[in-house]
């Protein structure tokens, strides 16, 4: 699959690296209070369903460090980009120059790597009140999507305190696998084959969703970043006592869910209405 290059940008202190952290480093979301400031840019390389390497580059937000990356840095930082991942601090008091920067980012992008993917994520939305989170949220959507023309965005809200920030890195990190219709194919024959409602595939490490199939209608919109919350976490708590998961089974009068390790770097869960399996 080879590497593939993945630009996160933002104003300085929108959350970038705080969300690096708990996505690939396994921290939780009260250690990132002391990550320091990222200086100029910091790259890692995060291995990714086995031959699937990120080549991220989180590049820090502060002022002098944007300006450079449009002018000296400008082919260095924007060449041979695969995905470009832009943090919004939601409640960002120089919006305008947020927007402008995002615009310059677009410009570079569109001239070094022109099919590059965008996606937009609206950062602390913990902080806004609830019942006014929609219509904040839809007004950045709606902006973004018109500033970025011709160039398509994906736009997500994100927080580090809930499942949210599962679903935007899920949805990204699905874009990357380039096999991924092979992925859901071979899903579909084996909930076919078991007779589930349904099962999942997660990223090991990550525990990131990349694949499922629905055979029957789930209510539940938001439960695949909720399942990669909750095990990533119990996955976390059994590291900390020397132990790792190797499989986890819930039931109740409903349904019956199990997880197990299925490949050297996936985990599957199979959910079935059939409580007696």
């Amino acid at each position: 699959m080879g590497k593939k290059k993945v630009l996160l940008m933002g104003k300085s202190g929108a959350g970038k690296t705080s969300m690096r952290s708990i996505i690939f480093a396994n921290y939780i979301a009260r250690d990132t209070r002391r990550l320091c400031a990222t200086i100029d840019v910091e790259h890692s390389h995060v291995r990714f369903l086995g031959n699937l390497v990120l080549n991220l580059w989180d590049c820090g937000g502060q002022e002098s460090f944007m300006e450079n990356y449009f002018a000296s840095q400008r082919d260095t930082i924007f060449k041979n980009v695969e995905v470009l991942i832009y943090v919004f601090d939601v409640e960002s008091r120089e919006h305008e120059k947020d927007l402008h920067y995002y615009q310059s980012c677009l410009e570079a992008i569109l001239q070094n790597s022109p099919k590059a993917l965008i996606f937009c994520l609206v950062h602390k939305m913990d902080l806004v009140p609830e019942d006014q989170r929609d219509t904040i949220f839809n007004e950045h959507e709606s902006r973004l999507a018109h500033l970025s023309r011709p160039l398509k965005t994906s736009c997500y809200r994100t927080s580090i305190w809930d499942e949210s920030l599962y679903k935007a890195w899920s949805e990204i990190v699905y874009h990357l696998v380039p096999n991924i219709s092979e992925f859901e194919s071979n899903l579909e024959k084996f909930a076919e084959i078991v007779d589930a409602d349904e099962i999942l595939l997660f990223e090991k490490a990550t525990f990131l969703v990349i694949a499922h199939s629905l055979r029957r209608e789930h209510p539940d919109p938001h439960r695949f970043e909720k399942i990669s919350n909750i095990i990533k976490q119990f996955k976390m708590s059994c590291s900390k006592v020397h132990s790792h998961l190797r499989s986890l089974e819930v039931r109740n009068s409903g349904f019956a869910a199990f997880i197990e390790s299925f490949t050297a770097n996936t985990y599957v869960m199979l959910v079935t209405r059939d409580v007696a399996l």
